[in-house]
């Protein structure tokens, strides 16, 4: 199984590439696959390349999710 993940961008290395960060763990990511990706943009993150943007609102849900399918394990 596969597992894609929303992360936010934090610094534009170049055109092809950035630093995101997801909940304090800050990755260099691909961005090849994507176009217009700005710093605060959500983006889809797979194996070291962004998939897609993200709605913001979204993104914040779907990390509210796995926050709570993870606090769920640990009870």
């Amino acid at each position: 199984m596969c597992l894609a993940i929303p992360v936010r961008v934090v610094e534009l290395r170049d055109e092809a590439t950035a630093i995101v960060d997801l909940d304090g763990i800050r990755k260099e990511i691909s961005l090849a696959l994507v176009d217009g990706v700005e710093i605060g943009d959500y983006v889809i993150l797979h194996v070291g390349y962004a998939l897609a943007r993200l709605d913001p609102a979204e993104a914040e849900r779907t990390l509210a999710l796995f926050a709570g399918a993870v606090a769920g394990e640990a009870a």
